[in-house]
């Protein structure tokens, strides 16, 4: 699977959902937007959370999604694993899966 890919496929997906849900998307978009934005904690530490709780949840568009954000953000293939090591303690086994796949996803962004 490449993560590049399935990022590309769900953005089209989404501008769909945008057009028949402007409103609904458009209050999705705001809350992202503040929820991620630099506060007490900077936005790389809150895309951190954001991937542990997409792998911890099995979501492979948002182990996608948020790795690639990171990879934006130069966070590091160690910072990165210390946050799947804390995914995988709170997902067990099917976390580990998903902390495999998260780390492809950010070497596959990482090439760029």
């Amino acid at each position: 699977m490449s993560y590049q890919d399935l990022t590309q496929s769900i953005s089209k997906n989404l501008k769909t959902l945008h057009q028949e849900s402007p409103e609904l998307m458009q209050g999705f978009g705001l809350l992202s937007q503040a929820a991620l934005k630099d506060g007490v904690l900077d936005k790389k530490t809150k895309e951190f959370i954001a991937l542990a709780i997409g792998v911890a949840n099995r979501c492979d568009a948002c182990i996608g999604f948020h790795t690639q954000a990171l990879v934006k953000l130069d966070a590091s293939f160690d910072e990165l694993k210390e946050v799947l090591s804390v995914a995988m303690m709170m997902g067990g086994g099917p976390s580990l899966m998903y902390a495999s796949n998260a780390m492809d996803a950010f070497s596959e962004f990482s090439q760029k």
